[in-house]
């Protein structure tokens, strides 16, 4: 772990708690648990670990119902989620209508990574973890990655483990806590509280759940479907301090696979706001228009009156098999709350595409962001990466209908800085990856002087927003929690 234990420089624990991130971050060896350890509990969890999911026809879904006129698909509790059609009329920029099945989620959840100081280095505490829409069955999993009727047990099952960590009145030392949402063309105004929590309790370790560095999680960031993606949205929003760097990448004293794009990456960390394209007052003020001058309107309908979708006993469907399914599965497993369930998944119809397009600018490297308007979002328009489809909607289109930079993407080869093949909550969706990509661009006009509805942002800026809610969507929240994976 590059000697960081031998160092005489303060206790972790009374430095900025950015730099202590840093401190294990550089710890990619590990302290309390060795690599070699992970990898035998990873396997042992692997084989031990198991769930069983078949797909049923959504009316023979145990616990679930279709409201009057099959307008709905409803638990029959009240509680969890539901499957509803909505019709979205969207003015402004890109004005155009559809209707679609959508998620109703109106609850808040915990994504909760519990933190502690073993051997003066912060460790997370990661959870392995099967979700029936998992195609990797066994991702790491925030310490408490759990809805609030899962927590306050409305299916009548165990409790959730560490969960008295993030609830007052026991909760510990706060490191991070804000409420981010997730897919707004999956989810209608759905957001978690993304919480990192530090403790010094003692703290019983459960079969199913490690302390790691900081260190080793974003090498795991290199390992396609490991890191799931609420664990993911948690690290992104983990405090950032890059006053006093462990190591310089162009020294050859850190371990890095490309040090040049390392040293860009912490010189995008670290530059002022006067370095930035545009000041952090400039992006708010450009946000805000696009949320202005766009208009969303919602209206609730039927399942079965949706238009291009058809509704069968056994799923739902896109006419011309199009952007994704709804299924339903039963499922079994021996590792969660309740041993037995049905429920409906999203079942997207092709692998998507989502990438960050960076270059310098003055010396200083900056992201392409997007304004993303999505039709689940509260506040109509969040920070998306320059690209974020499903391929196959676009495959049989013409160049002028596909997404800005689409083929830029598709064609990139040299440039490429991270590519990596990773997963959606499979605890609503189906086999759901995403291709991540993290790209260096070339110095043409047309990407200096892009559409206005892209910005040019350092990483300090968009750190900087993810402490508040509502501004970087769960892609763009992956990706940045990905580029620590890079130095």
């Amino acid at each position: 772990m590059s000697g960081i234990l031998s160092r005489s420089d303060p206790r972790p624990s009374v430095l900025p708690d950015g730099l202590r991130v840093l401190r294990s971050g550089s710890a990619t060896q590990g302290v309390l648990t060795t690599n070699e350890e992970f990898s035998a509990w990873l396997r042992e969890r692997e084989a031990t670990d198991s769930m069983t999911v078949e797909q049923v026809p959504l009316d023979d879904m145990r616990g679930w119902h279709f409201s009057a006129g099959r307008a709905a698909l409803v638990h029959d509790s009240g509680k969890f989620f539901s499957v509803g059609g909505v019709d979205v009329s969207r003015t402004g920029r890109g004005p155009r209508s559809w209707q679609q099945p959508i998620i109703r989620q109106n609850e808040v959840g915990i994504l909760g990574l519990l933190a502690k100081e073993f051997g003066g280095v912060l460790h997370f505490l990661m959870q392995a973890k099967i979700e029936p829409g998992n195609r990797r069955q066994v991702q790491l999993s925030p310490t408490v990655q759990a809805t609030r009727s899962n927590y306050t047990k409305v299916h009548g099952g165990a409790s959730t483990p560490y969960l008295e960590h993030f609830l007052r009145p026991g909760r510990g030392r706060v490191l991070a806590d804000v409420l981010q949402s997730e897919q707004g063309t999956w989810f209608l105004g759905k957001r978690n509280r993304n919480m990192v929590v530090e403790t010094t309790d003692d703290v019983p370790v459960r079969d199913n759940f490690r302390w790691l560095t900081f260190g080793q999680i974003r090498q795991l960031l290199t390992v396609p479907n490991m890191i799931n993606m609420d664990s993911r949205t948690v690290l992104s929003c983990l405090p950032s301090d890059t006053s006093g760097w462990l190591f310089d990448p162009l020294a050859g004293n850190g371990d890095c696979a490309d040090p040049e794009f390392a040293f860009d990456l912490q010189r995008s960390l670290q530059a002022s706001e006067a370095e930035g394209r545009h000041t952090d007052a400039e992006i708010i003020s450009w946000l805000n228009d696009v949320r202005i001058d766009t208009a969303i309107e919602l209206r609730p309908v039927g399942l079965a009156q949706l238009e291009d979708w058809e509704l069968s006993r056994s799923r739902i469907e896109h006419r011309k098999g199009k952007h994704f399914r709804v299924i339903g599965v039963s499922v079994a497993s021996g590792q969660r709350e309740v041993t037995q369930w049905a429920q409906p998944l999203i079942a997207p119809c092709d692998v998507g595409l989502v990438a960050f397009l960076t270059r310098r600018i003055n010396g200083v490297l900056h992201i392409l962001m997007r304004a993303s308007v999505e039709a689940g979002f509260l506040d109509v328009a969040e920070l998306g990466p320059t690209l974020q489809c499903n391929p196959a909607t676009y495959a049989d289109l013409p160049p002028q209908e596909r997404p800005r930079f689409y083929d830029y993407v598709l064609a990139a080869r040299d440039n490429i800085r991270y590519d990596v093949l990773l997963s959606e909550e499979g605890g609503r969706f189906y086999h759901a990856e995403c291709r991540y990509l993290v790209l260096e661009c070339d110095a043409e006009p047309a990407v200096l002087e892009p559409h206005p509805d892209f910005r040019w942002m350092t990483v300090r800026q968009l750190m900087a927003l993810l402490r508040h809610h509502n501004y970087v969507n769960v892609q763009a929240r992956t990706l940045l929690a990905c580029l620590h994976a890079l130095w």
